[in-house]
């Protein structure tokens, strides 16, 4: 069985030197110390192909990791996005049967997001990778509704990845136990996934996918727990004015993966929410690196073939228009 995986990190080195420079140089996990992260995310070649390979996956969608360019200044994030894209879509052209590739956008630069969109899916990019905020401006800002509109236009999807909290809430809600349990706090151990619950969910009440119905929206972490509470999120709906609730949104504009947590518990909940034509293996390399055993036994879990195929490759061949 075919086996897609549309989360699989990679750093662009500059980009990591560059945002070493920021005022908050702990905006990026990957400038710290994890393991061999750094090595393995700077490989685009044979260490990550058999990387694949031990783990069964044919095609990985490449996606440059957080903090993308988001915290740089305009003109940095415009030139450090342009490169990101061109070396991504360089790997494929290497590699064309193993990987694809998500765009990088400098979204701290609304003004040049679309062009930078459209010129990377000149350059064969299936999608892209955004965050829910940058800086004190939110995803929902009416300044990136032309992003919004392009990207359903294109066909290209748009992947709303974890990134920090703000820093006034991370003094508010996520400091106080020391600085590694502080950070952890933050990002995956709790703030990284709430955070992006609460951007998806201001684009839909902020009638985003009423305005752009094409628009297409991927969650990782199984949807960034906002499946896991519509029961009070649908009320919301109703109060800002949308003829829709919540769920429906969740059900007909976006796309769940797994990001690696292969539990069969979370996946039988998002099936209580949505159905198996919207679910789509991702492994979220290499922070999380599955084995081919774990990864065989998950889709056990799965009632049928034809449901283990949609997820493991079919869902994701059809989302991104891939040839597999």
């Amino acid at each position: 069985m075919t086996l897609i995986a549309i989360e699989e990190h990679w750093i662009l080195p500059e980009l990591a030197s560059a945002l070493k420079a920021v005022p908050r140089p702990d905006e990026s996990l990957v400038l710290n110390d994890f393991g061999d992260a750094r090595q393995r995310l700077e490989d685009l070649d044979e260490g990550r192909l058999a990387a694949m390979d031990a783990q069964g996956i044919d095609l990985s969608i490449l996606a440059l990791t957080p903090p993308g360019t988001h915290p740089l200044p305009p003109d940095e994030a415009v030139r450090l996005s342009r490169a990101a894209n061109d070396v991504a879509a360089e790997a494929v052209s290497r590699h064309p049967t193993r990987f694809r590739a998500l765009s990088t956008l400098p979204m701290s630069s609304p003004e040049h997001v679309v062009d930078e969109l459209t010129r990377a899916a000149s350059l064969g990019h299936v999608g892209t990778m955004v965050y829910g905020r940058v800086g004190d401006r939110f995803l929902d800002d009416p300044v990136y509704d032309d992003f919004f509109a392009a990207a359903a236009e294109l066909g290209q999807p748009v992947f709303i990845h974890p990134q920090l909290p703000s820093e006034a809430l991370r003094d508010a809600s996520y400091r106080g136990f020391g600085e590694l349990t502080d950070l952890a706090l933050a990002t995956f151990g709790w703030g990284w996934h709430l955070d992006t619950a609460l951007a998806a969910l201001r684009l839909i009440l902020r009638g985003t996918f009423d305005r752009h119905p094409a628009l297409r929206v991927v969650l990782g972490h199984w949807g960034e727990m906002l499946l896991f509470w519509l029961d009070r999120a649908d009320s919301l709906a109703r109060v800002a004015g949308r003829e829709r609730s919540v769920s429906d949104y969740i059900r007909s504009n976006f796309f769940i993966t797994s990001s690696g947590m292969l539990n069969p518990v979370l996946l039988r909940h998002t099936l209580s929410v949505t159905t198996v034509d919207r679910l789509i293996f991702s492994t979220d390399y290499p922070f999380q690196q599955p084995t081919r055993e774990e990864i065989t036994t998950f889709l056990d879990a799965f009632d049928s073939d034809e449901d283990r195929r949609k997820f493991s490759s079919g869902n994701a061949a059809a989302l991104y228009g891939l040839d597999r």
